[in-house]
């Protein structure tokens, strides 16, 4: 069977491809690509817009319903600003702990997957094993709903989803949502002795910054609360704003983006249209006094559905089963696994490494984290052939 030496020398080599999510993912899923072609597996890809990015579907098994997906995204943060004290794209083993950007979020549940493929041809898998892999998980999960819609529309429909986000191999059946939006403000430029007769784009996001510190505020005080997640209720924050011109100008424009982290039991919709609300009804209406050009324009970037606890599905029943795990875990980042469970399907998140350690300098997984990850493949690949 597979061993933790196959998975290291795959993990390396998938680290080794600066899959960054601003630059493509191609030159990985080739190679992943080829990897499946020397065995005689077809990968379907689907592309972006462009064609630079693109998500890969293979199957190993029996072309049948009931199989289990084993889910990965491709891309990693980026490393600039950050005070790494090895090359981020090669790894390298310290005192147990194998260094390196994406070791933990989440090449190495792939390695381990991929470090696998040879043993789960060889088994006589009585279901199918799908590898879906994707890309823009980093940027708000906007690459994998393509790759669900194909997996939806032309495999056999599978029965368990594992997303290996980094859990220390616990099984996690709970996650927040997260929505993305954008907000863009229009003012109306005047010097700024004169605030009279201009409209100030960075005042008028402050106003707006300050709503959404109070709409915070409100979901923290409010009855919707979930003891399993840190915080315990939804989370409103924005994350980067920029504008304006010079420090006598009544800033023209100012964009900020900002996110809500929903829980389960919450409606991030409900916060965004009581945002665009104010927007629509207390703030415009007063800007256009002074120019009727004045804007506020509030987009949606992302929108990733949370992952709710399934308790009797096969996704949850197979990852207790195989980790001996059965405490009842939530994280509060956002993964690609509500997406799948909200298409159809059961999803849970179980993989190797601790997120503690994701989007850090000198991000590492513990070498005992690769044992367990390869053991739990391999014990997979053993259910499987049952």
């Amino acid at each position: 069977m597979t061993d933790t030496a196959s998975a290291l020398s795959m993990l390396d080599t998938l680290v080794g491809f600066d899959t960054v999510s601003r630059k493509s993912n191609l030159a990985l899923i080739e190679y992943v690509k080829g990897l499946f072609g020397a065995h005689g597996i077809e990968c379907r890809l689907v592309y972006n817009e462009h064609k630079t990015k693109a998500n890969m579907l293979a199957t190993v098994g029996p072309n049948i319903p009931g199989g289990i997906v084993l889910s990965g995204h491709t891309d990693v943060v980026p490393v600039e600003d950050q005070d790494w004290h090895s090359d981020p794209f090669k790894i390298i083993e310290r005192d147990n702990r194998i260094y390196g950007r994406g070791t933990c979020d989440m090449k190495g549940f792939v390695a381990i997957a991929l470090a696998a493929l040879p043993d789960m041809i060889k088994a006589n898998l009585k279901r199918p094993i799908h590898f879906a892999l994707s890309f823009d998980e980093e940027v708000g999960c906007i690459g994998v709903p393509s790759l669900i819609k194909v997996l939806n529309a032309e495999l056999p429909k599978p029965s368990a989803v594992i997303v290996g986000e980094p859990t220390d191999m616990k099984v996690v059946t709970a996650h927040k949502g997260i929505m993305g939006l954008r907000t863009a403000i229009t003012g109306h430029e005047a010097h700024s002795s004169q605030p009279h007769r201009g409209v100030s784009a960075v005042m008028i996001a402050a106003e707006l910054i300050e709503f959404l510190r109070v709409l915070s505020l409100e979901a923290a005080s409010s009855t919707v609360k979930n003891p399993l997640f840190t915080p315990d209720h939804t989370t409103i924050t924005v994350n980067r704003i920029e504008g304006g011109t010079a420090l006598n100008i009544l800033a023209g424009h100012c964009t900020f983006q900002w996110d809500i982290r929903a829980l389960p039991e919450d409606d991030p919709a409900a916060y965004r249209d009581r945002f665009i609300a104010h927007c629509n009804d207390a703030v415009l209406p007063r800007m256009k006094l002074i120019a009727d050009t004045c804007k506020i324009e509030t987009t949606q970037r992302s929108n990733t559905p949370a992952l709710k606890p399934d308790s009797g599905s096969e996704a949850e029943q197979i990852c207790r089963a195989l980790t001996g795990d059965n405490e009842t875990r939530s994280v509060s980042f956002a993964a690609e696994a509500g997406l799948f469970q909200s298409s159809g399907l059961a999803t849970v998140i179980c993989g190797p490494g601790s997120i503690a350690q994701a989007h850090q300098p000198n991000e590492f997984i513990e070498r005992s984290q690769m044992d367990l990850g390869v053991k739990f493949m391999n014990d997979l690949i053993r259910h499987v052939s049952r």
